[in-house]
């Protein structure tokens, strides 16, 4: 049972999918520092986000509510730091508060990191080596690799704080985002190693929505400098397609590798220093990404890969160690977990909920049996994903692409037709056979559409869908 409030290191990657998480089960690399927090803490199975991209999950985990209320809908629309958030309400409950790393909510102005002691991030993206980073508003270029830097001054951070007081620390790392820069360590790992190709890497979307086959996140989109070499002459369709593959995966997870390393090492200092009983430790990602399922890379969709976030959590005081749940859970509740396990009320308007008693091994017979997504992006210029909203339950998905823009900012006015799709997660968990229009399911449709219409009444949003 724990006894003062706890120490909270929320390491949070970048576009790093579950399914390249050893302790999830990767086929295709290892990550065995990630995985020491699932085996001394717990892992969850079902951990999914509420808008599949990068800028409005982080604002959602800030906040604790959903994009259309926290105010991030697109990449293209700033975050108001003058707001309510998690860092706020636990500085104003004695904790110190840090932010190193990535911040993708906009620079300037309101958009500025607020409620913390100390910020230190990069500009947009960051780049992979020698990155320009703002530090509490001054600009500075960083030497070194930006993993490796994140992890340097988090670890700073820590050592050089008011030891009287409890801290949270942010440490988010722009890796694995693409274009996939290794560094010089890892630069050669997986050379002579043939990166098996998903099950669905041939998918030709057949049964499936137009939203599918319009995306533009197959092998043959990779840019020149997403693969840093020239396609090789003479390869066929099928060869090229594989050959793009292993040259997106190779660096893909050796920057996961350098991601793994450097969680190590901030454990080790936790180890070192004392702190590890008194300090919950997140690993997680801002959402899922394509590994080459469904032939693609990116994420945006409700598809599984896409909607699914690794969650792994130690807290040696209240969390057993070695313990795996496969609870609903969402981004959206982190916010209100933190400030539980602190001592903190949790206001009214934050809508996630509190992990706690999933958290100490119990299975409330209330739980969430479903989750609530949306995509607000319209035909985005590069990847031009419709946008979409759905109902996730534990047996089946069903998902309607509204396809319109609304005016917001990195949508496009682009005309498309709405369409529904719905998969049976037990027969079907690649999502390769929509079954919205057989006759065996329309009892299904309707039952979710009528769940899909309760969740957005619960969480104010506006459907448009008739």
């Amino acid at each position: 049972m724990a006894t003062k409030q706890p120490n909270i290191v929320f390491i949070m990657s970048d576009d790093h999918a579950a399914h390249a998480m050893s302790c999830y089960g990767s086929k295709m690399n290892e990550t065995p520092n990630i995985d020491r927090i699932a085996n001394e803490g717990m892992r969850f199975n079902n951990c999914f986000c509420t808008n599949s991209i990068c800028a409005p999950s982080r604002a959602v985990i800030m906040t604790g509510k959903y994009n259309h209320h926290c105010g991030v809908r697109t990449l293209n629309e700033p975050f108001d730091s003058r707001q309510q958030t998690v860092p706020k309400l636990l500085q104003e409950h004695g904790y110190q508060t840090a932010i190193i790393g990535k911040w993708h909510l906009g620079h300037g102005g309101y958009s500025d990191p607020a409620g913390f002691d100390y910020w230190n991030v990069f500009i947009n993206q960051g780049l992979y080596h020698n990155p320009k980073m703002i530090e509490m508003g001054e600009e500075k270029v960083l030497e070194g690799y930006a993993t490796d830097i994140v992890t340097d001054l988090s670890i700073d951070w820590i050592d050089n704080r008011d030891k009287d007081k409890p801290f949270l620390l942010y440490c988010h790392h722009k890796a694995p985002h693409r274009p996939w820069v290794p560094d010089e360590k890892h630069a050669h790992l997986y050379e002579d190693v043939h990166i098996p190709e998903p099950d669905t890497f041939n998918d030709d979307y057949s049964n499936r929505s137009e939203a599918a086959r319009e995306a533009k996140m197959r092998m043959r989109d990779l840019r020149p400098k997403d693969l840093k070499e020239a396609v090789p002459e003479g390869l066929t369709e099928a060869e090229e397609r594989s050959w793009r593959y292993q040259r997106y995966i190779k660096d893909y997870l050796r920057c996961v590798a350098s991601v793994d390393d450097n969680v190590g090492r901030l454990l080790d200092y936790l180890d070192r220093e004392g702190l590890t009983e008194d300090t919950i430790v997140v690993y997680t990602s801002d959402q899922g990404f394509f590994l080459g399922d469904h032939g693609w890379f990116d994420k945006r969709f409700m598809y599984e890969e896409s909607l699914r976030m690794p969650f792994v959590i130690r807290y040696p005081q209240a969390i057993p160690a070695g313990t795996v749940s496969d609870q609903m859970i969402l981004n959206v509740d982190f916010a209100s977990t933190f400030l539980s396990y602190a001592g903190v009320p949790v206001p009214e308007n934050m809508q996630g909920v509190n992990l706690q008693a999933v958290l100490g091994g119990e299975s409330p017979a209330d739980w969430r049996t479903s989750m609530y997504y949306r995509y607000w992006m319209h035909c985005d210029s590069e990847h031009n994903v419709y946008s979409h909203y759905g109902v996730r339950t534990h047996t089946h998905k069903l998902i309607y692409y509204y396809g319109e823009a609304y005016g917001l900012p990195g949508s496009q006015e682009i005309a498309v037709n709405p369409e529904w799709e719905l998969f049976d997660l037990v027969k079907d968990p690649y999502e390769l056979n929509n079954v919205y229009n057989q006759p065996e399911y329309q009892q299904t449709v309707l039952e979710l559409k009528e769940e899909l219409e309760r969740l957005q009444r619960e969480l104010g949003d506006e459907p448009v869908h008739s």
